[in-house]
């Protein structure tokens, strides 16, 4: 009886102001939702740790047509870029295009889940989206091109294998998560998410106002963030921090600054 009275959980995913704790998750989310060239978010720690539901939960927060877009690891090439029918070019005359799941995330999130175990010919499909923006479909002479603007988001637990080098590179932003050794805190999240199972759409109401104040305030900082300067003293302690950690290259320092402003914005 309990299934019948209960709403679809997909319906009400888990709201984001409802998870505890994690706090450096959230902000990486929401800073990337700011300013999305800060290059996405690596999240690496052990199942359990809200990885996954804080992905789903800040998806709900970007506003319409944002979407979190799954690539599951098993997908094919042409499953993630987009195919060309060219049987119906053949026959019709028409440029047939079957988007892929890079279409869909634009102007979203793409979200890898074990992006550790991603194959290698996705990784390099994933390297070339994010560095140009644009996929480019080609079959036997006939092409196809179309804006891919995404969020990268990873999830791994690094026990299952480390990421490929360049892949990770891609990364602006990484996040350590683990369960909560307060025993406060880890009662409050069994208690939310037994009533969050007994009924989705009660529960995602109780945080709806939350939820909506937080989507608001991203909006407005997605306004604001282009307007923010940052001081030539912060840019020195940034170009400092990063000589000191002997970082290669100077993305970081780009990318810490990206996140500054946004994070400025943010607040």
């Amino acid at each position: 009886m309990a299934e019948e009275l209960t709403a679809p959980v997909d319906l009400y995913p888990f709201p984001f102001s409802a998870i505890v704790g994690q706090e450096q998750l959230k902000l990486a989310l929401i800073l990337n939702a700011i300013a999305p060239g800060i290059g996405g978010v690596l999240i690496r720690g052990e199942k359990g740790t809200a990885k996954s539901t804080a992905v789903r939960a800040v998806g709900a927060l970007l506003g319409d047509g944002a979407a979190v877009v799954d690539l599951p690891i098993g997908a094919t090439e042409d499953r993630v870029i987009g195919s060309i029918d060219l049987q119906k070019i053949l026959s019709d005359g028409e440029k047939a295009f079957t988007p892929g799941l890079l279409a869909r995330a634009h102007e979203g999130v793409l979200y890898v889940d074990e992006v550790n175990l991603l194959p290698d010919h996705l990784v390099d499909v994933l390297l070339d989206a994010a560095a140009m923006g644009r996929v480019v479909v080609e079959r036997d002479g006939i092409s196809h091109s179309y804006a891919s603007r995404f969020v990268l988001v990873g999830t791994m637990n690094p026990e299952e294998g480390e990421l490929r080098p360049q892949l990770l590179d891609r990364f602006g932003l990484a996040v350590d998560v683990a369960a909560p050794r307060d025993i406060d805190a880890r009662t409050a999240v069994i208690e939310r998410r037994m009533a969050y199972d007994a009924d989705p759409e009660a529960f995602a109401a109780q945080y709806r106002s939350a939820d909506d104040d937080a989507a608001a305030r991203i909006a407005a900082a997605r306004t604001q963030v282009a307007s923010v300067q940052l001081s030539s003293r912060i840019l020195r302690q940034i170009a400092a921090l990063c000589a000191e950690l002997d970082v290669d290259g100077l993305r970081g320092d780009i990318v810490v600054a990206r996140a500054a402003r946004a994070h400025a914005a943010w607040r």
